[in-house]
């Protein structure tokens, strides 16, 4: 049954004499039950809703009612046999070194427990030069994320990497990335002489 379906009277009446003080999966189970139809929660919230009723239901407890857990506080209520020991090693557990690829197909490196990853080229740039500096990112010059090769790896600008991007100067050899990043600066400077 579609929905805009017609209700008899009969139907109508069960949904108003039942809709006060019950979900719409409730009703709508009585219903189904009593008239041995099969129409969707959907349809009777939409029935109730062209006519303004409302079950008076608001999902949360009443003043009057206590949560059954209430004042229980650590209450064990089982499930000892799958907790974890303390010192229990999960069988997903990846070492300190452990390597993974991310959703961004970059190679990632575990660098501290629990579950500290950091980016394989980023490690591999920091261990010859120190921390990134804030505002800059290192790219694959070569365009290559599996070449951790530290000449390959360079570090530019949010602002340089974004020029790069726009105007393609990204290319399949670091020399040639190194040249367009020089470009890049050139229209920068450019872009500033035009504005004063």
């Amino acid at each position: 049954m579609g929905y805009g379906r017609k209700y008899t009277q009969e139907e109508h009446e069960f949904i108003k004499k039942y809709y006060k003080g019950r979900s719409n999966k409730e009703l709508t189970d009585m219903f189904n039950q009593h008239f041995g139809l099969d129409l969707k929660v959907s349809q009777i919230q939409s029935y109730k809703k062209n006519r303004h009723w409302d079950s008076g239901l608001t999902g949360r407890f009443e003043k009057a009612n206590r949560p059954w857990n209430k004042g229980l506080k650590g209450l064990d209520i089982g499930g000892k046999e799958t907790r974890f020991k303390k010192g229990n090693i999960p069988p997903n557990y990846r070492p300190v070194g452990s390597e993974r690829i991310n959703a961004d197909d970059y190679v990632e490196v575990k660098v501290a427990d629990p579950g500290i990853w950091k980016m394989k080229h980023v490690v591999v740039w920091e261990k010859e030069n120190g921390r990134v500096p804030k505002g800059k990112t290192i790219i694959f010059g070569d365009g290559n994320r599996r070449n951790f090769d530290i000449n390959n790896l360079l570090l530019v600008s949010r602002k340089q990497l974004l020029k790069l991007n726009q105007h393609h100067l990204i290319a399949n050899h670091a020399d040639l990335t190194k040249t367009g990043l020089m470009i890049v600066d050139i229209y920068s400077k450019i872009g500033e002489r035009k504005k004063r």
